[in-house]
């Protein structure tokens, strides 16, 4: 049995999705897959054991149909995206059983459920999802007898996701005392992290290691499974630490706790306010003041970290 699955582009929603790819394989017994999407998704999986083959999608509409035409005949294509784009991709496809995500259809429910409702419409089954799975591929260098903590200030998403970085700084500074410090970030969450290292350095902080936008996606997986503590926003490498249980601190603000917090990890905790403007789904704070995450303050979150102990 021959699969194409098109990933989410998120790197939260395509860890979110592995308790649905699990379930997808259970049925069809141990089926050959092929994965299609973005860099950043097709890396989540490339490592799985049933994951034969994975390519990146061209981002243009001729580049990507002739990409598709180059592809082999399968049994089955799933995509778990709704996009327009991705309705064209399956008139693209060769396959006799063709499916496609429809967010319309899958609401009020945790991103893990979404997927996995989809898949047991799709299968006719009822089966439950399980826990987060990822494999894992890269090397790293932590001593696992080290105390290291992660902080993760960005956000992929938007800027309304992401939590002061002095406030950021105030805690990495106080948490030094009993961990080393490891900032984590994408590529365009450089300058964020440079200017927490300032103001460590600036506190006379040097047990720490500046990370952002220069790991690749195995190396972060790697990385983030070594952790005893990790603090982040609602963000692809909080779902990455939930698939190894690390105890975890996630600050939310505008999105929506229910549907993609940590799934399945009891050494997780959420700090949030309860605004009435809250959760507004927004990028951008819409009235301006992002209170959200502003009210938030470094000793609700402390007092979250000591909740853990």
């Amino acid at each position: 049995m021959k699969l194409l699955i098109e990933l989410p582009s998120w790197i939260g929603d395509c860890v979110m999705l592995t308790p649905a790819f699990e379930n997808l394989i259970s049925h069809y017994s141990n089926p050959k897959i092929t994965t299609i999407g973005t860099k950043a998704s097709v890396e989540i999986l490339k490592n799985h054991p049933n994951v034969v083959k994975n390519y990146v999608l061209a981002k243009k509409y001729i580049p990507l149909i002739k990409q598709v035409s180059t592809f082999e005949e399968f049994d089955v294509f799933i995509s778990f995206r709704s996009s327009f784009r991705s309705t064209f991709l399956k008139l693209l496809v060769s396959a006799k059983n063709k499916q496609q995500f429809n967010k319309n259809k899958y609401k009020n429910r945790h991103v893990v459920e979404k997927y996995n409702d989809f898949v047991n419409d799709i299968l006719e089954e009822n089966m439950i999802p399980g826990s987060l799975l990822i494999y894992q591929g890269a090397k790293s260098n932590i001593n696992t007898t080290d105390l290291v903590v992660g902080i993760n200030p960005g956000a992929a998403y938007g800027e309304a996701k992401r939590w002061n970085s002095e406030k950021f700084a105030q805690l990495a500074t106080t948490l030094s005392a009993n961990y080393k410090i490891m900032i984590f970030g994408g590529s365009n969450e450089v300058d964020i992290a440079l200017k927490i290292e300032k103001i460590l350095l600036k506190n006379g902080i040097n047990n720490f290691e500046n990370l952002a936008g220069m790991t690749s996606i195995q190396e972060l997986i790697k990385l983030i499974s070594q952790l005893k503590l990790f603090v982040t926003g609602d963000s692809g490498p909080m779902h990455i630490a939930a698939s190894f249980h690390v105890p975890t601190v996630a600050i939310f603000g505008p999105t929506k706790d229910c549907e993609t917090s940590q799934w399945m990890n009891s050494n997780s905790i959420i700090v949030k306010k309860e605004l009435s403007c809250q959760p507004c789904m927004k990028r951008s704070c819409p009235l301006g003041h992002n209170n959200c995450m502003n009210l938030i303050e470094v000793n609700d979150v402390l007092n979250a970290v000591n909740s853990l102990d």
